[in-house]
């Protein structure tokens, strides 16, 4: 939480308002299913449909049709999408000063730990 702060501020940067909207764009690699989005940001899809509007206003995401099933939408972002996602994944991978003025052997200590302890979540 001491870093929500910063994670707004660097959505702000972005005018990706509110956090969900950064959420989203952050998820999409490759075009993915609306339903998925609701999934994995535990909404209904009527605040999907507003997000996506969010982004394809900027530009940034297009809707599809699914070619294996055009009742399912999906959501692909667009050039200048993919370079924003980019920068906001970068910015977001950035330490935060706690860390990042620890050693260098503390932080891949660290960051050994933190593999490890989410390696045993996807099991």
């Amino acid at each position: 939480m001491q870093q929500r702060p910063r994670m707004l501020a660097i959505q702000h940067e972005f005018n990706l308002k509110p956090p969900p909207v950064a959420m989203t764009l952050k998820l999409i690699d490759e075009p993915t299913p609306m339903g998925h989005i609701a999934d994995v940001l535990c909404c209904d899809g009527s605040t999907v449909t507003w997000i996506v509007d969010r982004l394809e206003e900027r530009g940034l995401v297009e809707r599809r049709s699914d070619p294996a099933d055009r009742r399912v939408r999906l959501v692909a972002l667009t050039q200048d999408g993919r370079r924003i996602r980019d920068q906001v994944r970068t910015r977001f991978a950035e330490p935060p000063a706690a860390i990042a003025q620890l050693p260098a052997s503390d932080q891949r200590a660290l960051r050994d730990i933190l593999r490890r302890a989410l390696a045993q979540t996807r099991v």
